[in-house]
């Protein structure tokens, strides 16, 4: 993955986010092209994450674009948490690419903002969970939405 580098989210990086395509179980985590899709990634707290030949590796998100919105009726947004949102190319995931990628992102997060950390993450997603762990995150709560269960996990600073 060579050096990794933040840019602002643009068109074309918004753009190739939303033509990603993950194999199931990750699925989930497709998503459809369209306009009101690549204005989200553009207008809310999104952020590219590149390589120093300027190839989109992944982006993140921080605050209410990271949460899932059944999560609120279950009450799990309720404290002062920073959230925050990952996505990795396709082609990179299971390759044992997480810890960088994920590390990077904590050092960018950790930089800008001094409130500990929330992530919301599919409970199939063993994997992602484990790298979570492995960076310091803990369970704190469950819920479901009407097709998927979440976890949520917290982070102290």
């Amino acid at each position: 993955m060579n050096e990794l580098i933040v840019k602002e989210m643009n068109r074309g990086f918004a753009e190739e986010i939303l033509s990603w395509k993950y194999e199931p179980p990750y699925d989930l985590y497709n998503n459809e092209l369209s306009e009101d899709a690549i204005q989200e990634l553009l207008t809310s707290n999104y952020k590219a994450v590149v390589n120093n030949d300027n190839d989109l590796i992944g982006f993140y998100c921080a605050g209410n674009s990271a949460q899932v919105p059944a999560g609120h009726q279950f009450g799990v947004y309720k404290e002062s948490y920073l959230d925050l949102g990952i996505g990795m190319k396709p082609a990179l995931t299971g390759a044992g690419n997480g810890t960088k990628f994920f590390s990077f992102i904590l050092e960018q997060i950790q930089k800008d903002h001094e409130l500990p950390l929330r992530l919301t993450v599919a409970k199939f997603n063993e994997r992602a969970i484990r790298l979570y762990e492995k960076l310091g995150f803990v369970r704190e709560a469950e819920f479901k939405n009407t097709t998927t269960e979440f976890i949520t996990m917290v982070k102290e600073n």
